[in-house]
C-alpha cells in the first residue's frame, strides 16, 4: 500500500489499531478520523518504549503522537511526508537525514520558524505547519519564550555523543576530568541507536553485540560519573575563541531554551559525519532520504518510512538496511550498485540474497518520480564502461528511494574554530590535520571519529579513547592504566587498518599527520 497525500481519505485503521488519545479514540468528527498509523508494533530484535500518547496538531489536523518521538517520526508514522517547500520553486520536501544535519525537515512550530521537526520531541498541543521562505509575514511565537543563561567551566568540552564523543569523555571522566557532553540530538548514542546487526572485530570492539546495545552501555556508564555534564538537545553554535568559549542552543521545551557558554580547557569535537546525496530527476522529491533516515525511523521510532523501496549503494550500509528493512515489514524492490561487485561483507550480502533480495550490479537510477512524493523509480544497467544499456530500463513501483552512497565528514566547527583541514578522497572530503593523538592544528583541540574520516563505529570508539586520555593527559592528570589503554587502542587501530580492505585509508591518514 502506497502512502495517500495528506489531503486524500485515509483508510480505516483496523481496530487493533486504533488510535487513542488521552484515554480517548479520536471520534469519527476529527479531521483525520481513519489515520494511516505506519508503527512497527511487533519486531524480531528490537521493543519501542514510545512513552505517553499526546497530539500535535498539524495545519489543523489533529495528528496522534507519543513523547518519546520528535515531530518529523509523529508526522511520518500518520502517513505525512510533505513537511516543506524548495525556496525558487516550491516544489514539495521531505526528510533527507534526520538527525538535524539538512533543512529539509524544518517547518513553523507553536509560530517559531525553522526549527528541525527531525530532532526536536512532539508536546502535547503543538502547533505544526509548512513554511513557505517567501512569506512576508513575521511569525509570532504562541507561548512567550523563556531564556535562560548558564555559563560553565570545564576541563574538557565534547561536542558530540555518538560512539567517538561518549568513549573520549568516558576516559578523561575516569582521569578525573571536569567533563561537559553535548549533542543536538535529543537521544545520546550517535549511530549507534540506529544499528540492529551485531559488530564484527574483537572483544575490545564489542564484537557478537549489536549497535543499540552498545549505545545504552556507554550511556549508561557515562552518566555515573558525577564529574560528567550531558547537554542533549543542545547545538553548538559558535566558538569565540578571544574568550575561548563554545556557545551551544539547547532546547529544553519548544519555548524553553537555555544558551550554554561553555569554557573548556581542552575541546574533543566528535561531531559524525553527514549523508551524501545523488543527483538525478527527483531526488528531491518527498520519500527520496538517505540510508541513516530510513533507520532512524525504522530503529528508533518504530515506523516504516516506505512499503516498498529501492536502495542506492550495495556497500555494507546498503545491505544492511535491505536486511532492517525487511525486518521491518517493508518489500524491497531492489538494492542496486553502478559497480561490477559488491563491497558488503560477504555475510551481510548472503543474508539478503537468500531472503529473496535482488541485487543488481552495474545498475543505477535515472530519475524518481511522482505527484508531490515518490510513486516509483526507473532504473538501467551499465556497461563496463559506465554507459546506459539500450533497452535496460526497469519501472520501479515503489514509495521510498533510499540512499546509502557515503557519509562526509562533519568538520564545519572545526573550520569555525580555525583548524586547518584539508580535502583527502580517502578519508571521504575535508578532514582536519591531526597528531598520531589526535590534536588538530589548533593546541587543546581533539578529534575523533568520522569527523577525522569515514571509517566504523569500532575505529570511531578507539579514536575517542586516544583523544579523551590525550586531552587529559595534557592537563596533567594520569595513571598507568590510561597509558596503556592509549597505546592499546593505538595498536588496535594500526592492526585493524592493516587489511587490505583499509589500505586507502591508512594512505588518507598519512596525509594529514602532522608533528607538534
Amino acid at each position: 500500500m502506497l502512502l495517500q497525500p495528506v489531503d486524500a481519505i485515509f483508510p480505516v485503521l483496523p481496530p487493533s489499531r486504533a488510535w487513542i488519545v488521552g484515554g480517548s479514540g479520536i471520534a469519527a468528527s476529527s479531521p483525520l478520523s481513519g489515520l494511516v498509523d505506519r508503527r512497527i508494533y511487533e519486531h524480531p530484535v528490537l521493543k519501542f518504549d514510545r512513552g505517553r500518547r499526546v497530539r500535535i496538531i498539524f495545519e489543523g489536523r489533529e495528528i496522534p503522537a507519543y513523547e518519546n518521538e520528535t515531530i518529523a517520526a509523529a508526522l511520518y508514522a500518520a502517513g505525512i511526508v510533505h513537511f516543506n517547500y524548495s525556496g525558487h520553486l516550491k516544489r514539495p520536501r521531505g526528510p533527507f537525514c534526520m538527525i538535524g544535519k539538512c533543512s529539509q525537515c524544518m517547518m513553523r512550530v507553536n509560530g517559531i520558524p525553522h526549527v528541525r521537526t527531525c530532532i526536536t520531541l512532539v508536546e502535547d498541543g503543538m502547533i505544526v505547519e509548512r513554511e513557505d521562505v517567501h512569506d512576508a509575514e513575521l511569525p509570532t511565537p504562541t507561548k512567550k519564550m523563556k531564556v535562560e543563561y548558564v555559563t560553565k567551566d570545564y576541563d574538557i568540552v565534547v561536542i558530540g555523543a555518538g560512539p567517538a564523543g561518549l568513549s573520549a569523555a568516558m576516559q578523561a571522566a575516569k582521569l578525573g576530568a571536569k567533563v561537559a557532553v553535548l549533542d543536538q540530538n535529543p537521544f545520546l548514542g550517535g549511530q549507534l541507536i540506529k544499528q540492529t546487526h551485531k559488530f564484527f572485530g574483537t572483544k575490545d570492539s564489542y564484537a557478537g553485540t549489536r549497535g543499540v546495545e552498545i549505545a545504552k552501555m556507554l550511556v549508561d556508564e557515562i552518566k555515573d560519573y558525577e564529574n560528567v555534564d550531558i547537554y542533549p538537545s543542545a547545538q553548538a553554535i559558535g566558538y569565540y575563541r578571544r574568550e575561548g568559549v563554545l556557545v551551544a542552543f539547547q532546547s529544553r521545551r519548544l519555548a524553553e531554551y537555555r544558551v550554554l557558554k561553555l569554557r573548556g580547557k581542552r575541546y574533543v569535537v566528535a561531531t559524525g559525519a553527514m549523508e551524501r546525496s545523488l543527483v538525478f530527476p527527483g531526488n528531491d522529491l518527498p520519500g527520496v532520504m538517505g540510508a541513516g533516515a530510513a533507520q532512524t525511523l525504522m530503529n528508533v521510532f518504530g515506523i516504516r518510512p516506505a512499503d516498498e523501496v529501492l536502495i542506492i549503494g550495495a556497500g555494507n550500509v546498503g545491505v544492511i538496511i535491505a536486511y532492517q528493512a525487511a525486518q521491518a515489514g517493508i518489500k524491497v524492490k531492489a538494492v542496486i550498485d553502478i559497480l561490477p561487485k559488491t563491497a558488503a561483507y560477504l555475510v551481510h550480502a548472503s543474508k539478503i540474497r537468500r531472503m529473496g533480495i535482488p541485487v543488481l550490479m552495474r545498475h543505477t537510477i535515472r530519475e524518481a518520480y511522482g505527484k508531490g512524493k515518490v510513486e516509483g523509480a526507473v532504473i538501467y544497467e551499465v556497461d563496463e564502461k559506465f554507459r546506459p544499456v539500450p533497452g535496460s530500463e526497469k519501472d520501479l513501483a515503489v514509495d521510498g528511494v533510499w540512499m546509502a552512497v557515503g557519509l562526509t565528514p562533519s568538520v564545519e566547527l572545526l573550520e569555525l574554530m580555525g583548524a586547518k583541514i584539508k580535502f583527502v578522497r580517502e578519508l571521504g572530503g575535508y578532514v582536519p590535520l591531526r597528531t598520531q593523538y589526535l590534536e588538530t592544528t589548533l593546541d587543546g583541540v581533539y578529534v575523533a571519529g568520522d569527523a577525522t574520516g569515514i571509517e566504523e563505529a569500532s575505529t570511531a570508539m578507539m579514536e575517542g579513547k586516544i583523544a579523551g586520555i590525550s586531552a587529559a593527559f595534557s592537563l596533567g592528570y594520569k595513571a598507568d592504566w590510561a597509558e596503556k589503554e592509549r597505546a592499546h587502542a593505538m595498536k588496535w587501530l594500526d592492526e585493524f587498518r592493516s587489511s587490505p580492505h583499509y589500505a586507502r585509508i591508512k594512505e588518507g591518514i598519512q596525509k594529514v599527520l602532522i608533528q607538534k
